[in-house]
């Protein structure tokens, strides 16, 4: 039978992170992959260039039913020092929208620095390789059934990820551990997802495909400003896949498509200064038509402004920066960027990733119930919890 010091099961971001980390203490470290190649979720991310992290990163950027839970990896194992990582394999990147980072080549980069650094720490990448089960033998060592045969070691970390995008391979196989070993659970939901829309609304805004505008999208207490995208679906973009990770269905959405502009208060000052132009065409210096022809009646948009009284001005004013909609749903896992929910972090040490009722069983990335924005920063948690665990496992 083969023994390792550690097996880390999923060479994803935070798995290959926390191989390299464990490797440089001298552990015997070996890792486990089901798919035919490491690191499919890096390759494939920031348009196959990797928003690898954020210049500003915060707890409050996260998501996770423990809101304090991320803090403490977040700041031992920094942005700063991801950069540094990028820096010493002379990765030429670049600096998006609020402060993304992203490589100026490929993806492939990283991937190729990580694995380099696991080579240099001994670490050993299976692929291809099916896991049938995981057992705690007496002694507290662990073993694991595999295609490759039986495999035991000290420590055992699941870096599995989330149910987002399966055909890259997202199983379930990590939350299904931590329910074996009696760990809890959080329920699991789509997020960072485009959102579909009522048939009536869909019949309404569907001809408004390949439109995108800058607004403000509010849910509770939470708001974006960023771009909104129309698609034959539904509503897409950054400002609703930011939204989505805390939406529940059946609940309304409140968007703002003049997000810098106070509209009720410049249709009056039109008015005053005499215009006598259509609403439609005064609107039309702000937003597509197809999109106000959308928010606004036929009525209010060959009014005239001189014709209009306050009280006209304001409803179309809140047509346009109060407009209420009610998603239908999300796409689901089939298109979302994360997974919100996973491993209850209540059952975790914030300092190793290690459970605190089984012994040597680890748990890192998004398997647990840590998500983060759009941005970089679930990148950043995958960084963060890998490099924790790596200094104890």
């Amino acid at each position: 039978m083969d023994k390792s010091d550690v097996i880390i099961i999923g060479a994803g971001a935070s798995g290959l992170m926390c191989a390299i980390e464990a490797g440089k203490r001298g552990r015997k470290v070996r890792v486990l992959e089901h798919a035919n190649k490491p690191g499919k979720k890096i390759l494939m991310s920031g348009g196959g260039r990797c928003n690898f992290t954020n210049y500003s990163i915060e707890a409050d950027n996260y998501i996770s039913g423990n809101p304090h839970f991320c803090k403490s990896a977040l700041r031992r194992f920094t942005q700063w020092d991801f950069l540094e990582f990028i820096h010493r394999h002379a990765i030429a990147f670049h600096e998006r929208l609020h402060g993304q980072l992203f490589c100026d080549d490929s993806a492939k980069d990283i991937l190729d620095a990580l694995l380099s650094e696991c080579r240099q720490y001994g670490v050993s990448i299976d692929l291809n390789c099916q896991i049938q089960s995981v057992q705690k033998q007496a002694d507290g060592s662990f073993l694991l059934q595999t295609s490759l045969g039986a495999i035991s070691a000290d420590a055992v970390v699941i870096a599995t990820g989330g149910l987002s995008i399966p055909k890259m391979g997202a199983t379930p196989f990590g939350y299904r551990v931590a329910e074996q070993f009696g760990i809890k659970v959080l329920p699991t939901r789509a997020g960072l997802v485009p959102l579909t829309l009522q048939p009536d609304d869909s019949a309404r805004y569907t001809p408004l495909t390949g439109i995108a505008v800058p607004c403000r999208v509010s849910y509770q207490k939470r708001a974006f400003k960023e771009n909104m995208l129309f698609t034959h679906r539904g509503l897409s973009g950054p400002a609703i896949l930011q939204i989505s990770s805390y939406w529940q269905p059946g609940e309304a959405l409140l968007v703002d498509v003049l997000p810098e502009l106070d509209i009720g208060k410049a249709l009056k000052d039109k008015r005053g200064q005499g215009s006598k132009l259509k609403i439609q065409n005064l609107l039309a210096e702000y937003l597509p038509k197809r999109l106000l022809q959308a928010l606004l009646t036929e009525s209010q948009l060959d009014m005239s402004i001189a014709d209009c009284s306050d009280k006209e001005l304001s409803a179309i004013a809140a047509n346009l920066q109060q407009w209420t909609i009610k998603p239908n749903a999300s796409e689901g896992y089939r298109t979302a960027e994360v997974t919100v929910g996973g491993v209850d972090c209540d059952g975790i040490s914030s300092k190793t990733m290690e459970s605190m009722q089984v012994p040597g069983l680890y748990f890192i990335g998004e398997v647990l119930d840590v998500t983060g924005w759009l941005g970089g920063y679930n990148f950043q948690w995958a960084w963060s919890s890998g490099w924790c665990a790596g200094q104890y496992v």
